[in-house]
């Protein structure tokens, strides 16, 4: 047997499938499309369930698939084990009502023994305590000994999530020998040891489950296969384990290089190396899928695996930066089965390296803070960290919460979990709003689930805006119907629709749709599964049939100005990647009739200089009256011809590439202008941070700009009427008004200050001497803060040397401030203790240094008091 590569493994399993007739889908993005159950795609079947559940219709019945999946439910164990990782892939071949078991398990078996060429006589098929007929396959049409096919029972061969489509599994493990075995007598398939390795699950969906043991017979029977792409090239390269396999092993001796360390010469070191090796790769996918660190939902899984391989790497010893270099080796040994990661390289890196830098800053920081933790630990005699210190951890120096605790696990402390999840609730809650519980597809059920899988729509709004076609499905709020009549609510679905429902962030058209007698009014198109769109409204005339033939109509003027937004959005992306760098990706978008907003992957803020030479390379463009032209291909050819994609979108087999000149080419299925020129002219508004790294651009266009400009030429011929004058000389008006009112002001302290003066009377006769130190105590009625320091520092001159506290009684507040000369404090005076203890009196609270200090009160009653406790105040400082 020869020992294929991973991805010769890929490229053989596919290609084999291909040969049965499947269709080779790339594999989906890390993020779930419409599945709020999951935060990342954790198998290979998770991103079909609209096809297994018969709610969208496979583009083939049969498919196969290598897919990108995440698993973090063991992330303690990554490291400490080399049978735990995070990432991996899964490859599958998929059945949708077409074949069943004998295909499957034929096709298995045939892929296992005569392609890859594993020895028949280390296989050994497991099923399903009841499944008689898989028995019957594995017997008497492989021929495999009725003694070497184990039957489990409903915990290890029966595949089932809650209510939804069910069934047994048959499981294919393979005996890697003596030296990877326990030693133990009754070793055998099943033991948990890594000799007998499974590598291949055929999961039959034959059941529909309620959730609670009743088991329907499906009327469509899937086939669902997983078998995980490092585990098969373990068994064929007979190595130890996954991190021992050849793209995954480079990645792992790249680590050492860094580290300047040997694998297995140090236990704790070699946890270090294969925690950083298998985090690597999971933080390169997911991030080349457009997952941003960040402190909720996935975001946070990629920061916690982040950042527990950076803290790994300190305890290698490796200094400085090193995340980026790793992702380098990640991205070469993978980009043949992804090329996503090449395309996306220089964004990641950068990604990786500013949530490094990130991190950087603080661990040391925290590391210290948690060494003091420790310490308080230990002079308790406490074994717990309290969840507020955890807590503290997290929220100031960015420590997840599994990396407190691996930290203190290592000296034999523990946390307080519960502690920490009730401090943490508000973010806890967050994070689970991205992943909330919902039914088995991961959707809200609406009346749009009961519409048949079969009816479709078609789209021929490019160059129309009105068509004629006929209605296939009508339905109110809450059920499918025949007919609609007026002041309904409800949807409209049509076989062939000029009107865009709402996608890729261009808003929906609006409009209506009409037959004799009978009108419409559409206030929302949205997309629903299986290619079909909604037409959303209130009947205001007559009524609608099924199957009537309707005339649909698009509102024109709606249509043109988002046109013209949804052009200069791709203008505006080829700009600011020009301005700003290649690692600039769309991060969203919004895009209506009045605006537009583009949201992009950057770090900093923009400068107005950047914002400046963007908004100008846009209008340059628009200058230049490029033409706007469309041409549908292939993705693969779309992605050669430089088109840019977008982050976690599906693509279909064939996409709509739309180019500007020589300037931007994007896929793209939006509406745009017939060239650039018609947008007129571009204008942003607004530059802003909406999360970590994320940054958000609001423009208008066209017609929009004029107004804009329109009503800012309003304000100013306001601001000038108010100010007397006519626009061209409203700035220097402003100027001359600027130093009036400074002239005011100043003239304004000098009056409070003699009026402060002059209600002060002659105070020099309050002098009181205390240990050989003059003190002067008083109140003055009526002066604010800045009054009473320039009132202090005027006495201060005539006293020479000594203490003063003034205290003033103004709109029901009291105002204390307290000076000692230097004299005075060489003596033993300090100002700042003094005002602590006479503020108390007035109801306030203050302090300051040993030479000046203030404070404030809500008791002027208590005045002279205050003053008269001075003294003694004065007499206890003084040595």
């Amino acid at each position: 047997m020869k020992a294929y590569g991973v991805n010769e493994l890929r490229k053989m399993f596919l290609e084999f499938f291909e040969s049965k007739g499947h269709l080779k889908m790339n594999s989906f993005s890390l993020v779930p499309h419409g599945d709020k159950s999951l935060l990342l795609i954790n198998s290979g079947m998770a991103p079909l369930k609209p096809y297994f559940t018969g709610q969208e219709i496979p583009p083939r019945k049969r498919v196969t698939t290598c897919q990108k999946c995440i698993r973090t439910g063991d992330i303690e164990n990554i490291g400490k084990t080399a049978r735990h990782g995070t990432f991996f892939e899964m490859l599958g071949n998929f059945s949708f009502g077409d074949y069943f078991k004998h295909e499957a398990i034929a096709w298995s078996w045939e892929f296992l023994t005569k392609v890859i060429g594993l020895d028949e006589n280390r296989l050994y098929p497991s099923i399903y305590l009841d499944d008689e007929e898989a028995f019957e396959i594995w017997n008497k049409e492989i021929g495999v000994a009725a003694d070497r096919i184990f039957r489990f029972g409903k915990e290890d061969n029966f595949w089932e999530h809650g209510a939804g489509p069910c069934g047994p599994c048959s499981e294919i493990y393979y005996d890697r020998g003596e030296k990877y075995g326990c030693g133990k007598p009754g070793c055998t398939v099943g033991c948990e040891c890594d000799r007998y390795m499974e590598i291949w699950n055929n999961v039959f969906t034959q059941f529909n489950g309620d959730g609670e043991g009743n088991y329907t017979e499906l009327e469509h029977k899937n086939i669902d296969t997983g078998m995980g792409l490092e585990r098969l090239a373990v068994v064929v390269q007979d190595v130890d384990s996954l991190f021992d396999v050849d793209t995954v092993k480079a990645i792992r001796d790249k680590v050492c290089e860094v580290a300047h360390v040997t694998y297995k010469e140090d236990p704790k070191a070699d946890m270090s190396i294969r925690l950083i090796t298998d985090h690597i790769r999971s933080v390169t996918f997911m991030t080349s899928d457009g997952i941003i660190p960040s402190n909720e939902g996935r975001g946070y899984v990629l920061r916690r695996l982040l950042r527990r391989a950076a803290r790994h790497g300190r305890l290698l010893g490796i200094q400085g930066k090193f995340l980026a270099e790793l992702s380098k080796t990640v991205i070469n040994e993978s980009k043949d089965g992804y090329p996503e990661l090449q395309e996306k390289k220089d964004y990641i890196l950068k990604v990786l390296t500013i949530e490094e830098e990130k991190f950087n800053k603080t661990i040391d920081q925290g590391l210290s803070i948690l060494a003091d933790m420790e310490e308080a630990l230990v002079k308790a005699n406490k074994k717990t960290l309290s969840g507020e210190d955890a807590f503290k951890l997290y929220d100031t120096y960015g420590f997840p919460i599994d990396l407190t605790k691996e930290i203190l696990e290592e000296k034999g402390f523990t946390i307080d979990e519960e502690g920490f999840k009730k401090a943490m609730q508000v973010q806890r809650e967050t994070a689970r709003s991205a992943r909330a519980v919902t039914n088995y597809m991961g959707a809200d059920a609406s009346v749009y689930d009961e519409i048949d899988a079969a009816i479709t729509s078609k789209f021929v709004g490019y160059d129309r805006a009105s068509h004629t076609s006929k209605i296939t499905v009508l339905t109110t709020e809450t059920e499918l119907t025949d007919e609609i009549v007026g002041g309904q609510t409800a949807t409209i679905i049509v076989d062939e629709t000029p009107f865009y429902a709402t996608m890729g962030g261009q808003s929906a058209d609006t409009g209506i749709i009409t037959k004799d007698g009978a009108k419409f009014v559409v206030e929302d198109t949205i997309k629903l599964k299986g290619g079909k769109v909604g037409h959303v409204g209130t009947v205001v005339e007559g009524s609608f049939k099924l199957g009537d033939t309707v005339t649909l109509t698009i509102d024109e003027v709606k249509r043109a100005n988002t046109a013209k937004n949804h052009s200069a959005t791709h203008l505006l992306q080829k700009a600011l990647r020009n301005v700003l760098g290649s690692h600039v990706e769309q991060a969203g978008s919004l895009v209506t009739a009045d605006h537009l907003r583009f949201d992009f992957t950057h770090f900093s803020a923009l400068t107005k200089e950047e914002i400046a030479k963007v908004e100008a390379m846009v209008n340059e463009e628009i200058a230049a009256n490029l033409p706007v032209v469309t041409d549908v291909m292939s993705i693969e050819d779309a992605k050669k011809s430089g088109a840019m994609a977008l982050f976690g979108e599906k693509y279909g087999e064939s996409v709509r590439v739309v180019s500007m000149g020589d300037f931007s080419k994007e896929l793209c299925g939006g509406t745009h202008v017939a060239n650039t020129g018609v947008i007129s002219v571009f204008k942003i508004l607004s530059e802003t941070g909406i999360a970590a790294g994320v940054r958000r651009i609001e423009a208008i266009t066209g017609n929009a700009v004029f107004e804009y400009y329109k009503s800012i030429e309003e304000e100013l011929h306001n601001a000038a009427k108010a100010a007397k004058t006519d626009v061209a000389g409203l700035v220097k008006k402003i100027e001359s008004l600027h130093e009036e009112l400074k002239a005011a002001q100043s003239e304004n302290e000098k009056l409070k200050a003699k009026i402060a003066n002059n209600s002060l009377g002659d105070v020099m006769s309050q002098i009181v001497e205390v240990k050989g130190v003059k003190v002067l105590a008083t109140k003055v009625p009526d002066v604010d803060m800045n009054g009473l320091r320039n009132l202090g520092d005027s006495l201060k001159e005539k006293l020479g040397e000594g203490v003063i506290l003034l205290v003033s009684a103004k709109d029901g507040k009291v105002n204390l401030i307290a000076m000692a000369t230097e004299g005075a404090m060489a003596k033993g005076a300090h100002a700042g203790n003094l005002i602590k203890e006479v503020a108390a009196i007035v109801g306030g609270g203050g302090g300051g240094r040993p030479n000046m200090a203030q404070a404030g009160g809500k008791n002027p009653a208590g005045i002279d008091e205050a003053i008269a406790k001075t003294v003694s105040v004065i007499e206890g400082q003084i040595k």
